[in-house]
């Protein structure tokens, strides 16, 4: 899973942001390197994504030694208003089903 990621051309169900913030969740002292391969996206979309989710206040960040320490805001609504009144945590609980490490999926499969 590390290196470059796979190349994907078209759209998906579930956009880069939501992977990234998902990511974060999960591990919120994750490296951008490890979050970029759990994503299979890059580092500097990785960093850019950050920065979007972090300058519109879904996400904040601490400095601890070397380490970026990431606190997600869970009661911050979602921006699209087909989605008005939702919250981060309500992306996230449903994202917790979608968006797993690849790694798991390939022990669980997903049943017919």
């Amino acid at each position: 899973m590390a290196g470059v990621p796979e190349s994907h051309s078209g759209w998906t169900f579930i956009t880069s942001h939501a992977r990234v913030l998902a990511a974060i969740a999960d591990n919120p002292n994750a490296r951008i390197r490890d979050i970029a391969a759990r994503c299979r996206l890059t580092e500097r979309a990785v960093s850019r994504i950050i920065s979007d989710l972090e300058q519109d206040g879904y996400l904040s960040h601490t400095r601890d030694g070397r380490t970026n320490n990431y606190r997600i805001e869970p009661d911050k609504v979602l921006r699209h208003p087909a989605e008005a009144g939702l919250s981060v945590a309500s992306l996230l609980s449903l994202l917790s089903l979608l968006v797993q490490d690849e790694s798991d999926r390939v022990r669980k499969p997903v049943a017919p």
